[in-house]
Order: structure tokens, then C-alpha cells, then sequence
């Protein structure tokens, strides 16, 4: 391209074909950032479509991703999952019978709840709840979701349990169903009561 020619080019004014381009490709950016990668030419299609009226089909925006180089971001399968296979269940024995009055102490209730802070990280909460007194009476936070999370919990709380008397009702989490949770309970001569996971 001769010098002329070039400064005769830059100096042109887009057309309203390219400035559309242009707009498209600034929203596509955007809606790909916003979702962190995930979303593919379809769902951003829809989403320019519904939300931003953008007029667009899904041929165009996928023309122009391929060109801007975006692609979905695929999450792969997990083939070599294996299933979490309970050492020990118990019943549902509390059998969510909350309208009774109890003592401090006889019914405990007991889960690991996950929180998500920053980019990719998580932290574990655990925590036990002692429904007679309406209280938290043991908490603990780490960065790891490990037996040794629920059983640091549980240590806080062993003086205070009363024997053949004290409940503790869980779900089937992999935590309480393990062999050093099953000797807390047996050690402290506890009653356990389980539900089906993820239920109380």
C-alpha cells in the first residue's frame, strides 16, 4: 500500500456497517468477561439479544468470536469419580421433631457449610448448634473440608456432653459417617441420628 493511500484509509470515516462490528464486538467482550469464559456463541447471542437488543444472530457473533479468538470454557468430566460410600449410617431418630422442649445439651445439631471468597477460593464452616439453648456452643473455619475439621469442632464440646443423653443429628456427610467420627459417638456413649444428605 503506497503512503498516500494509507493516510487516505486512516483518515476515512467508518461506515455505519463497521461501526455496528465494532459495537458487537465491544458487547461480546463484555458478556464473555462477565461470565468468565463460560458462556459459548449461543448463550451470548441470547444474551445480546435480550438484554442489550443487540439484533444480532447467532452466525455473526460466532464469525466474530472465532475471529477475536473466544472460545467457551468446557469443565471436564470427572470420569474417575467414585461415589462417597458411608463406614457407618444411623437413623433418623430426631426425625425432625423440633416443637419439643429440650434441655441444653440433648439435641445438637451439627452440618459443614462452604463458603467462596476471592477468585477460586473457599473456606469450611463447621458448627454446632445446641437446640435447647437456641446457641452455638462450637464453631470451626479451614480452608480444608476434612474429617479433622468436624473433629476439632467436636472436641470443644466433649466435657459438656452428657452420656445416653446427648443426640447429635447430622446428615450423611462423609465426616460423620467415618470410623473416627463413629468413636467420638461410641467413646462419649452418644445417641446419633442421620438424615439423608444434603436434608435435615
Amino acid at each position: 500500500m503506497s503512503r498516500p493511500g494509507y493516510y487516505k484509509w486512516k483518515k476515512r470515516k467508518p461506515t455505519p456497517s463497521e461501526k455496528r462490528l465494532r459495537k458487537l464486538i465491544e458487547m461480546i467482550f463484555q458478556v464473555y468477561e462477565d461470565h468468565k469464559g463460560i458462556y459459548g456463541y449461543r448463550r451470548i447471542t441470547i444474551y445480546l439479544n435480550h438484554f442489550l437488543n443487540a439484533k444480532v444472530n447467532h452466525k455473526c457473533v460466532h464469525r466474530l468470536m472465532k475471529l477475536l479468538g473466544l472460545k467457551a470454557v468446557i469443565r471436564r468430566k470427572r470420569y474417575n469419580y467414585k461415589p462417597h460410600k458411608p463406614a457407618h449410617v444411623s437413623e433418623n431418630i430426631l426425625n425432625r421433631e423440633f416443637q419439643k422442649d429440650y434441655r441444653p445439651m440433648e439435641i445438637l445439631l451439627t452440618d459443614v457449610t462452604e463458603f467462596k471468597y476471592g477468585s477460586q477460593s473457599k473456606a469450611y464452616l463447621s458448627a454446632i448448634l445446641d437446640y435447647g439453648k437456641n446457641k452455638i456452643v462450637g464453631f470451626e473455619l479451614s480452608k480444608h473440608n476434612n474429617n479433622a475439621l468436624v473433629r476439632d469442632t467436636f472436641k470443644q464440646i466433649e466435657d459438656d456432653i452428657i452420656p445416653k443423653k446427648t443426640l447429635i443429628h447430622s446428615d450423611r456427610g462423609f465426616q460423620y459417617t467415618s470410623h473416627g467420627f463413629k468413636g467420638f459417638i461410641d467413646r462419649h456413649q452418644v445417641i446419633q441420628s442421620m438424615s439423608r444428605v444434603g436434608k435435615f
